[in-house]
């Protein structure tokens, strides 16, 4: 299971325009502790950009499962609810869970999140499904760091 950490680079981007920008993007890396999410986002970002940047910000997010798709370019967040009766009272209860996904599209999303759920005896339902901001995503891999295709 990960520990996800969305970090917050800020950097100066060259524009096609040939302008330079000053642009914050987010990223996920799977660490322990913030000392060790912010260390882990610097070298996993220093081949990416040239010139300085800073780590401007990081926070702890929790997705219960992830689903990497090689294929996929960007990364949605399914907000899912699980369904089970309360054998006491007889009532249905939800509990939300967050899935991170990478896919192409939005329908593909929907789709990877069906079939990873068909493999299992939950009832659920969706609550919502959509594209998230973050630009890449680093799973810790045990040693070296692992690079995923955006």
């Amino acid at each position: 299971m990960y520990n996800w950490f969305e970090c917050k680079i800020r950097y100066d981007k060259m524009l096609e325009t040939g302008m330079q920008k000053t642009v914050t993007e987010p990223y996920l890396v799977d660490a322990l502790s913030f000392t060790e999410a912010e260390a882990r986002i610097i070298e996993e970002i220093k081949p990416f950009i040239s010139g300085e940047f800073t780590v401007s910000d990081i926070k702890r997010v929790k997705y219960t499962e992830s689903f990497f798709n090689e294929t996929g370019d960007r990364y949605f967040k399914a907000k899912l609810y699980f369904i089970t009766l309360d054998e006491k009272s007889g009532s249905e209860k939800k509990t939300a869970i967050n899935m991170l996904v990478q896919a192409t599209e939005l329908k593909e999303a929907v789709e990877i999140v069906e079939a990873e759920m068909k493999k299992t005896m939950i009832d659920y339902t969706f609550a919502a499904v959509n594209e998230t901001p973050i630009m890449d995503v680093f799973p810790y891999t045990g040693g070296k760091a692992a690079e995923t295709t955006t």
